[in-house]
């Protein structure tokens, strides 16, 4: 059997990028497509070192860096790929890998972290962090977004079978596309990040510093509690921003490898978080070193982290991995922080939740539902 793995771009290794891996690591033999590769040799060993068959779009002026000006022309650059003498397409996607084209008697399984992020939910980000919303060039850009979630809808008819990451985005799938998808939750490297029962007296997040990852709130929050101390692990346009707001006891740590970032993480009192997350690893990555974690109550981590808003009664009968808060506001945060020191927290129960995302468990479900489908041809 032929096997063809195509991802969106590979610019840097995120969650995606893992999941990708642990999809190479099924399939060995599989040929790799991508819209874009600039992951350097030295560090490609996840990838199998694997040669990638790239788009067009690679050799366009400044791709590496200013990839996202190009979206326009992703559905075009995806169903230039030639995948006519496959037998099974496997697309992981969040933008316009699961476009390509694929002929009769072909099985095309997209791993779908979202319908095609920058056309729907993340829209107006993606037009501030280009700076193309403003003026007549907004306009056109805005219209050229909407026609991409035109496309994006008709291609999802191409697919065969969905499969996602959350129940959170499944429900997006269902009215985005109108179609099912089976829920197989990505994988956590629970190998890397282990069990640490003695923590120290900081609190930590990690992400992106984006606007949507609301990194400032908790920054703002935790400056407006001086007793505590807070550790922001990440870099981003937003970096410089958030420092300004920050009081003196949150620290910035914007390079740490993975084997610093696991001992930072097993270190920690709680991992706190205030986004709107469609799964979110570095949570579950928190859990797996034995850290409960303080989080906002809406979207995937309502799936992974096993808790109880801040504002309930918890009579303390269940074992929880977190406490969860309602709004994305400083008092919200402040209470739950207030509330979850109240608390005891088992850092065994945090690991063994982990575990329910280990790579192994991926691997496992998501080789079952390919072996399903093909069984069906």
């Amino acid at each position: 059997m032929k096997i063809a793995v195509v991802h969106d771009w590979l610019i840097s290794r995120g969650g995606a990028e893992n999941t990708l891996a642990q999809i190479l690591r099924l399939f060995p033999s599989a040929d790799l497509f991508s819209l874009l590769d600039f992951i350097p040799e030295g560090e490609r060993g996840f990838l199998l070192d694997k040669k990638t068959t790239t788009s067009f779009l690679q050799k366009l002026p400044f791709a590496q860096r200013k990839y996202r000006n190009y979206l326009p022309l992703l559905p075009f650059a995806a169903r230039r790929f030639d995948l006519s003498s496959y037998d099974l397409v496997i697309s992981s996607s969040h933008a316009a890998a699961k476009g390509v084209v694929t002929r009769p008697g072909q099985l095309h399984i997209c791993y779908c972290y979202t319908p095609f992020r920058y056309a729907w939910d993340l829209r107006e980000q993606y037009l501030g962090e280009t700076g193309l919303g403003r003026g007549v060039k907004g306009f056109a850009v805005r219209a050229g977004l909407s026609l991409l979630r035109d496309w994006d809808v008709a291609n999802s008819r191409d697919v065969d079978h969905f499969v996602t990451l959350s129940e959170y985005v499944r429900d997006r799938i269902k009215r985005a596309y109108n179609r099912e998808a089976e829920v197989i939750y990505p994988p956590v490297d629970t190998e890397l990040f282990t069990l640490n029962e003695k923590k120290e007296n900081f609190y930590v997040t990690v992400s992106r510093l984006v606007p949507y990852k609301k990194t400032g709130l908790l920054v703002k929050a935790f400056s407006g509690m001086p007793g505590r101390r807070l550790v922001v692990v990440g870099q981003g346009p937003d970096l410089e921003k958030i420092k300004k707001a920050a009081g003196p006891n949150v620290e910035f740590r914007t390079q740490l490898d993975k084997k610093a970032l696991a001992l930072c993480l097993q270190k920690a009192r709680a991992f706190v978080f205030a986004a709107e997350e469609d799964f979110g690893i570095a949570p579950l990555e928190a859990q797996a070193c034995g850290t409960p974690v303080i989080a906002y109550g809406k979207g995937g981590l309502l799936e992974t982290v096993r808790g109880k808003f801040a504002d309930e009664r918890i009579t303390g009968a269940e074992p929880m991995t977190g406490i969860f808060f309602r709004d994305q506001a400083e008092a919200c945060i402040i209470d739950a922080v207030r509330k979850f020191e109240t608390l005891k927290f088992d850092p065994a129960a945090c690991r063994a939740n982990s575990l329910r995302f280990s790579e192994e468990n991926f691997r496992s479900r998501f080789k079952a539902f390919v072996e399903e489908k093909l069984a069906l041809l």
